[in-house]
C-alpha cells in the first residue's frame, strides 16, 4: 500500500477497492453485486465477488435450530475465521491485479455480530485477539446496506428463491435492523433504503461507490446525492434518548503545504485503544473543481507525519457519535477541549442523503435540538474551525472550501454570516452562493466575508497588468501572479472524494 507524499502526489497507476454489501433478506445483494461488476468491468476493472460464507456453510446441511448455545458460538467464531481467510485470498489477488480492482464482498466480518449476543461476540474477541476497530474500520474502505423489502416494501418480500431463508416478516424486519447496527462507526457506511423502485435503488447504490472513488458518471446514476450538515443546539441530550450508537475519538491534524490551494490533513480514529489512521489531501483539480484524496496510513506513517503539523491550525478533537435512525445513517460530532473559543459546546450533525429535503426533515432525530442547515458554509468549515488566529486577523479564512468536505465541518463565525461566534445562534441565514465559473464571480461571491478578509488593495501581480488574479492563476503572457495574504476562494466547488489505494512508484 503506499503512503502519500508529503506534497500530495500518489501514483494512479492502479487501485484496489474493498467494498461490503450487506442487508437483511430480500434486500438486493444479489443484485447490485451483478450490477456493480458489469459496470466497473465497462470502466476497464477487474472485479472480485467473495461469496457469502454463510450461505457456504449453511448449505452443507448445518442448521442454527440444531445448534446448542455453545455450539452456535463456536460457529460464529469459526464462520468468523472462515470469512477472513476466504476474503484474504481475494484481497492479496487485488493486490497483485495489474489493473485497478474491486472487491465486493457478500456480508463482512462485522455481520457475525447480528446473530449472537454482545458478551459471546466480545468473548470471541478477546479469544482470537481481535478489536472491532480492525474489523469494521480498516479492512473495508466502505459498507453498504441494503436494506430488506420486508422493510419498506413488503409486497416485493419473498424467500422463495433462497435455499437457506425462511424469515417471516417480522423476523426479516429484526435481522435488517441487526445486521445494520453491526456496522454502526464505520466511516463509510451508506444505508440504500426502499424509498424508490428496486431500479433507482440499485442505480443509488452503484452512485454511493463511484462517488467514494471519485468516478465521473455523468448522468448515468443520477440520483441527486448530496452530504448535508446540520448545526445542533446543546446540550447533549441523555444518552438512553439515542437508538443503539457507537462513540469515537477523532483527532485531526491540518499539515503544512507547498501550495495555498491544496490542504493537507490527518486523521484519527478510534476506541479503547485501537485506531484507524487516515491522510486526506484536497486540491483543485481544475478551475472550480475540488479534488478529495484519502489514503488509509499506519500508525507509524501517523506519527511521522504529524511532524509536518502546521503552525497556524490548532489540532481538532471530537467526540464522534454514529447510529441509524429511521433507515438514516447520521454522525454527531461533539467538539472538545483544546479548542478555539469558537468551537466550544458545538454539535454538528452529518448525514449522506439522497432523499427529497421534505422526506429527509422528516427522519431528522427528534431528540436533537436542530437549528439550521448549514452545509457547504464556510464559517462551518472545519479548516476555518481550527484556525489559531481570529478570522479578522487570519490571511488564511478560506471561503467555502469545505463544501461536500467528507470529515465534517467546522464553526464559529463572520460579519454577515448571520452567526454569533461563540453561542452559535442561528439568525438569517447567507443566500446561497453560486458556483463560480469566472474569475469576477470568484470575487463577487467572497463579498459577504470581505469584513473579515485581508483588504483586496494587498494584492499584487508579479507584473503590472490590468487584470486581478487568484492565486496561481497566469495571465494573457503566462506569468503566474502573486496574492498576498488572500484566502483561497473557491466557491461551492463539487468535491471528487476518492477513498482508496495507491500503489507505489517504482
Amino acid at each position: 500500500m503506499a503512503n502519500p507524499t508529503m506534497n500530495g502526489h500518489s501514483s494512479p497507476q492502479k487501485r484496489v477497492y474493498k467494498v461490503v454489501l450487506t442487508g437483511g433478506p430480500c434486500g438486493g445483494k444479489t443484485t447490485g453485486q451483478s450490477r456493480l461488476c458489469t459496470f466497473f468491468e465497462n470502466l476497464g476493472w477487474k472485479v472480485y465477488r467473495v461469496p457469502e460464507t454463510a450461505t457456504v456453510l449453511l448449505s452443507g446441511g448445518i442448521k442454527f435450530g440444531d445448534l446448542s448455545e455453545e455450539d452456535a458460538v463456536s460457529f460464529q467464531e469459526n464462520l468468523l475465521k472462515s470469512m477472513m481467510q476466504i476474503e484474504n485470498t481475494f484481497f492479496t489477488l487485488a493486490e497483485a491485479c495489474h489493473k485497478n480492482c474491486l472487491v465486493i464482498c457478500d456480508r463482512g466480518t462485522m455481520d457475525a455480530s447480528a446473530f449472537i449476543p454482545e458478551e459471546q461476540w466480545e468473548g470471541i474477541m478477546r479469544h482470537n485477539g481481535w478489536n472491532p476497530v480492525d474489523l469494521r474500520d480498516t479492512r473495508y474502505n466502505q459498507i453498504i446496506h441494503m436494506v430488506s423489502a420486508a422493510n419498506g416494501a413488503e409486497a416485493f418480500y419473498t424467500t422463495e428463491d433462497h435455499a437457506c431463508r425462511s424469515e417471516n416478516l417480522d423476523l426479516a424486519r429484526q435481522l435488517d435492523n441487526r445486521a445494520a447496527e453491526a456496522w454502526v462507526g464505520h466511516p463509510y457506511f451508506d444505508v440504500i433504503d426502499n424509498s424508490t423502485d428496486f431500479d433507482s435503488k440499485m442505480r443509488r447504490m452503484m452512485s454511493t461507490v463511484c462517488q467514494k472513488l471519485g468516478i465521473d458518471t455523468g448522468d448515468r446514476l443520477s440520483s441527486n446525492a448530496r452530504k448535508l450538515k446540520f448545526l445542533v443546539k446543546g446540550p447533549l441530550p441523555d444518552d438512553s434518548l439515542f437508538p443503539n450508537f457507537q462513540d469515537f475519538s477523532v483527532e485531526h491534524v491540518y499539515l503544512r503545504t507547498n501550495s495555498r490551494k491544496m490542504q493537507a490533513r490527518l486523521r484519527k480514529r478510534g476506541k479503547n485503544g485501537h485506531h484507524s489512521y487516515t491522510h486526506t489531501i484536497r486540491k483543485p483539480e481544475q478551475l472550480g473543481q475540488i479534488v478529495e484524496v484519502k489514503t488509509p496510513i499506519s500508525q507509524r506513517d501517523w506519527s511521522n507525519m504529524v511532524a509536518q503539523a502546521d503552525e497556524d491550525h490548532f489540532r481538532i478533537f471530537k467526540k464522534r457519535r454514529c447510529f441509524l435512525q429511521n433507515n438514516q445513517y447520521f454522525q454527531l460530532d461533539i467538539y472538545q477541549q483544546p479548542c478555539h473559543k469558537r468551537c466550544e459546546g458545538l454539535l454538528l450533525l452529518e448525514t449522506y442523503s439522497t432523499l427529497p429535503t421534505e422526506e429527509l426533515q422528516r427522519r431528522l432525530p427528534s431528540f436533537l435540538s436542530i437549528e439550521a442547515d448549514v452545509t457547504g458554509r464556510p464559517d462551518y468549515s472545519m479548516f476555518n474551525l481550527s484556525l489559531r488566529d481570529e478570522w479578522g486577523d487570519s490571511s488564511k479564512f478560506c471561503v467555502d472550501i469545505a463544501a461536500g468536505e467528507e470529515e465534517g465541518g467546522g464553526c464559529g463565525s463572520c460579519p454577515g454570516s448571520g452567526l454569533d461566534i461563540l453561542r452559535h445562534h442561528q439568525s438569517p441565514r447567507l443566500q446561497p452562493s453560486q458556483r463560480s465559473i469566472s474569475h469576477d464571480e470568484k470575487l463577487d461571491a467572497i463579498t459577504p466575508y470581505i469584513h473579515i478578509l485581508p483588504s483586496l488593495k494587498e494584492t499584487q501581480p508579479r507584473r503590472p497588468t490590468a487584470r486581478l488574479g487568484m492565486c496561481g492563476d497566469r495571465d494573457r503572457d503566462g506569468d503566474e501572479f502573486l496574492l498576498r495574504d488572500r484566502p483561497q476562494a473557491v466557491i461551492n466547488a463539487p468535491a471528487k472524494v476518492t477513498n482508496g489505494f495507491f500503489v507505489p512508484e517504482h
